[in-house]
């Protein structure tokens, strides 16, 4: 079907189509969406708006808005000098961003980039996600539109290499490739802040979503005000590796839909409006039209005085549990946790926040960044409240049991070898450039402590947070009994959810009945990584950076422990002419380490002395050329880092060694394990970092 054009307006709807559509019956709303389709079959294209001129009587206060958004950014800790991305689809929400962006940097004196044709430090990342065959016209128009108000724009395509999703998971992958896009764009572009156009309605649908799925208030919070995202990019800086990672940042959360339209019309900027966001299909669009319904004013502020309440307990229980992380956590290199118990009194802290201290530190170990729920978050809470702890869990991908040698007054927490896999190893984006290292660093950085140190006097403390401990129908209830929501909003809010589980529950079943049985999930015991190449990075289950290269020459003090026992190095340089890496197609593979592995280490490090040791397991064949001088220094390299990964597997609890990455050639033979320093050949350089990609804690968020 070809492309209409719409003339709107908010105060009074005005709709002029170019030609003539199949018919269709319409509907008219002031102040709300401009058109509305009463048919099933929505077009596929999208609708193209522009504002016309309004009364008098109904003049924007542009600077309202502007002051109000002014006041968000500075609470996000942002400055106009700072470079900021925008994530624009070219509907009302994001236009809307736009116009307040460019009003809030040009207002601060921050000016015009090189060109003198775009304000500095502003980029709208617009994203085609193909799914349409008009996506790429649309996307291009939307990049003029923002260009028009001086905000240099990139337009980024989906690369769906796997096949398009399906219609059930459409909405999911795309956001999960956009936000991907988004990633990218602002990595390339060394910007560090993304600005998104979630408003208050879109904190009142996933309040209903969530309360229908009987969510507890944790999770009726809603989305984050500022929250982190990390990406596959990482620096090395100050001696050490970090991930990349962008802030982004909701500013128009204090802002209504409505406030969207009228901001587009005072600034006279047109936007593009979705038919399909009008779908029945997808649950956010039956709650959005469920709640245009309940238009009253009362229905609305107290809607949002209790997702206020729930956001506010939200900030105080990740401030506790940040505190407890801090006085009790212990990260080990080696990958895993060590929990003092005694040091975290877990009697004394209430469930809502000892559940999620301990969601955190799980989360941070197995790097699975699902919600901990149910029977398996009481079951962590009754063993971590037992002390001393005597017995061994398994839950969430981690492995949990008495920490050896503290009679049960510590947890170990370790990554499980029967959990399902994170990730697989995937190739690691590392950036050399000082200039980017330092930009990244510490421009985020000042900006997270911008905004820390802004909102440091806005934190709750116990006496003014509710709902703690309670479900949904809690949630409701107790605010009904505080007078935060009248009966009638209670009424509404309640069969507003019981509409929804119908609907969800009726979906369930259709999909429970197509679904085929699925293969049984691929674990870390039995993963063996794709092969990794000479010289690269690569990032092994989202927990360790891991790099392999072969060097070309050895110095003398390269070996362990027993050097002064290796004369005939002279005391020089050797240069490698060694079968053990004169392989132009040499390639490694990485996978957890197992039981085998140490007794192979207890072996070697006896060799050749060990009757029961044959020479032929060693990698690189010594029997082919027995006892050379340069098959001696190999054969005499891997005794001694043998010896000496001994001793520092020794300070690894067992339960941990699982977890450790394993260097192996092609036919699966050892080539190092380099958390406890093992290599078998001394030209052969070896590093795991233990830097999973996200951090302790999930990274810097604010409810507020």
């Amino acid at each position: 079907m070809a492309r209409s054009l719409l003339l709107c307006s908010q105060t009074r709807t005005r709709a002029k189509l170019s030609f003539s559509l199949p018919h269709r019956k319409f509907r008219s709303k002031p102040h709300r969406h401009h058109l509305y389709y009463e048919h099933q079959n929505l077009p596929s294209t999208r609708v193209f708006c522009h504002c016309v001129s309004s009364p008098p009587s109904t003049v924007v206060d542009m600077a309202k808005y502007n002051e109000a958004f002014s006041r968000r950014m500075a609470m996000a800790g942002l400055k106009p000098h700072n470079h900021i991305a925008l994530g624009v689809s070219g509907g009302p929400d994001s236009m809307a961003l736009c116009v307040l962006a460019a009003n809030w940097k040009t207002e601060g004196l921050y000016g015009s980039d090189k060109s003198g044709n775009y304000i500095d430090g502003l980029l709208a990342i617009i994203v085609d996600h193909g799914l349409r065959p008009e996506s790429k016209d649309e996307a291009s128009l939307v990049g003029h539109r923002v260009a028009e108000m001086g905000i240099r724009f990139e337009v980024a395509r989906c690369d769906w290499s796997n096949g398009k999703p399906k219609q059930g998971h459409l909405q999911e992958a795309a956001r999960e490739m956009r936000y991907k896009i988004f990633q990218d764009v602002c990595m390339q572009n060394q910007i560090s802040v993304l600005l998104v156009a979630h408003h208050a309605d879109d904190q009142a649908e996933l309040f209903i979503l969530r309360s229908s799925r009987d969510s507890g208030v944790l999770g009726l919070a809603g989305m984050a005000f500022t929250s982190q995202v990390f990406s596959s990019h990482a620096y090395f800086c100050n001696k050490d590796w970090k991930c990349h990672s962008i802030l982004l940042v909701r500013p128009l959360l204090d802002f209504s839909k409505e406030d969207m339209y009228k901001i587009c019309q005072g600034s006279n900027h047109d936007w593009v409006e979705d038919p399909t966001n009008r779908s029945s299909l997808f649950a956010r669009n039956r709650i959005r039209m469920s709640l245009g319904n309940l238009s009253s004013c009362i229905f609305k502020s107290e809607l949002q005085a209790v997702i206020s309440a729930c956001r506010k307990t939200r900030t105080y229980v990740d401030q506790i549990c940040n505190n407890l992380i801090n006085q009790t956590v212990t990260i080990m290199e080696q990958g895993y946790a060590v929990i003092n118990l005694e040091a975290l009194k877990p009697s004394k802290i209430e469930d809502i926040c000892l559940s999620k201290f301990i969601a955190l530190v799980l989360q941070f170990i197995s790097q699975r960044q699902r919600p901990i729920r149910g029977s398996t978050s009481k079951l962590l809470l009754q063993y971590i409240r037992t002390i001393p702890c005597k017995t061994s869990l398994t839950a969430a991908g981690c492995y949990i049991c008495p920490a050896p040698g503290s009679k049960g007054t510590k947890a170990l927490i370790c990554c499980s070898v029967n959990g399902p896999l994170p990730s697989k190893a995937e190739l690691f984006h590392v950036h050399s450039s000082e200039e980017q290292k330092h930009f990244f660093s510490n421009d985020l950085e000042q900006i997270i402590a911008n905004g820390k140190s802004y909102s440091i006097n806005l934190l709750p403390n116990a006496s003014k947070v509710q709902f703690l401990n309670m479900g949904s129908a809690s949630v409701l209830g107790e605010a009904q009994r505080l007078g935060i929501i009248s009966e009638s909003t209670y009424r509404n809010i309640i069969l507003l959810q019981k509409e929804e589980v119908k609907r969800f529950k009726s979906k369930t079943d259709e999909l429970v009945s197509e679904c085929k049985p699925k293969q049984e999930a691929e674990h870390v015991a039995a993963f063996l990584s794709e092969p990794l190449l000479d010289g690269q990075t690569y990032f092994f289950m989202n927990r360790f950076i891991i790099s392999w290269k072969v060097s070309k020459e050895i110095s003398w003090n390269a070996f362990p422990g027993e050097a002064y026992c290796l004369s005939y190095l002279g005391g020089e340089s050797q240069q490698s002419h060694c079968c053990c890496i004169n392989r132009h197609d040499m390639v490694a593979k990485i996978r957890p380490m197992t039981d085998a592995d140490w007794l192979y280490l207890a072996k070697l490090s006896k060799w050749p002395s060990s009757d029961n040791f044959e020479a032929t397991k060693l990698p690189f064949s010594i029997e082919a050329n027995p006892l050379t001088k340069k098959t001696k220094i190999c054969s005499d390299y891997s005794r001694l880092s043998a010896k000496g990964a001994l001793k520092s597997l020794k300070s690894v609890p067992a339960a941990a060694r699982r977890s450790i990455p394993v260097l192996v050639n092609h036919d699966g033979q050892l080539l190092g394990i380099p958390s406890i320093g093992f290599n078998h050949c001394p030209f052969l350089m070896t590093s795991a970092v233990f830097k999973p990609r996200v951090p302790l804690g999930g990274g810097h968020s604010s409810f507020l």
